[in-house]
């Protein structure tokens, strides 16, 4: 069946045990290459991807292309609400950011915030900031945000005053709070969190503990989590059974049986309110103008698995506080 060699491309990056990173650094490779390519044909617009990011030697499925799209879509609108709601006074933590490049592109919107953080497994953010290094496309950005003062750079960390990269394992949460903290992040501000295909790869304990975290150390909060839905059935099952073979467990999917589970894991760990779509019908509410554009870039002709690979993905947001903000007036 076509989904047991395409619905992992949905994946991203995280940091897990040793004996597991081959696994998880394949998907991640692949969600990158995946999102490079429908850059690369016109479904969004990111001048700055091919600079992270490898052209792919083949063509992409376009159902994995449109996914890709109403995930960018949706996390994108959600993201752009809170910096609104904030006025930018605000900080962003992207947990798992992989070859990301929302920094530079919200830089170029003038939307970026008091400081962007990016966390993820040491070796990639390793091999992120020797390409960083290497691109003045990407490098001088950070540097014309930075006026006089000097910025760390080292193997596993990149801070500046509007940026900053580290390496850690988001499971080792003393660990984690401990190098935000040396790059100033600040509980006091407003605080967005993104997750995309992260907490999957943790146990059900090891992502309560990070939801946990996240809701009691700032005042102020929200949480943004694109992961696997519906996996108890037939299709979500084919969907593991191809990681496993690519040495990929999903260690977490007992949370990912349905969206009123995905929304009862974020209450129970300290957040007020929580909401969630499948990516269908995320997808389904897109402008028409849009999805015509789209739609017209390549043939499908297997709707039958687009629908399928959507309504195995959600999008979920949670929120803490601010209500004189209006955060719960949030919505993708």
């Amino acid at each position: 069946m076509a989904a047991s060699s395409r619905e992992s491309s949905f994946s991203s990056c995280t940091s897990i045990n040793d004996a597991d990173d081959e696994g998880v650094r394949g998907t991640c490779e692949d969600a990158s290459l995946c999102k490079r390519f429908a850059v690369s044909i016109g479904y969004w617009n990111d001048p700055y991807i091919e600079h992270l990011v490898r052209q792919s030697k083949e063509r992409k499925a376009p159902e994995i292309s449109r996914g890709y799209f109403a995930r960018v879509h949706g996390v994108s609108q959600l993201m752009k609400a809170f910096l609104q709601k904030t006025q930018c006074h605000c900080q962003i933590l992207n947990l798992g950011a992989g070859m990301d490049t929302t920094f530079w592109k919200l830089k170029d919107e003038g939307l970026l915030p008091s400081k962007y953080f990016e966390v993820d497994f040491p070796m990639i953010v390793t091999r992120k900031l020797h390409t960083i290094k290497s691109k003045p496309l990407l490098f001088r950005p950070i540097m014309e945000l930075q006026q006089e003062d000097p910025i760390h750079m080292d193997g596993h960390t990149l801070d500046s005053k509007r940026f900053a990269i580290i390496g850690a394992d988001l499971r080792d949460l003393s660990e984690l709070e401990e190098k935000l903290k040396k790059c100033n992040m600040n509980t006091q501000l407003p605080t967005l969190l993104i997750a995309e295909c992260v907490l999957v790869y943790m146990t059900p304990e090891q992502s309560a503990n990070l939801l946990k975290w996240a809701s009691s150390s700032f005042d102020t909060a929200m949480f943004i989590n694109y992961e696997q839905v519906n996996m108890d059935d037939r299709f979500g099952q084919i969907m593991i059974e191809n990681l496993r073979r690519r040495q990929c467990d999903l260690a977490g999917v007992e949370t990912c049986k349905s969206l009123e589970s995905q929304k009862e894991r974020l209450l129970l760990n300290g957040w007020e309110t929580a909401c969630a779509v499948n990516m269908m019908e995320l997808y389904s509410g897109l402008p028409r103008a849009e999805v015509s554009r789209i739609e017209s870039l390549e043939f499908l002709d297997e709707m039958e698995l687009l629908e399928q690979l959507m309504r195995h993905y959600c999008l979920c947001w949670a929120t803490r506080g601010g209500q004189e903000l209006g955060l719960k007036e949030i919505t993708c």
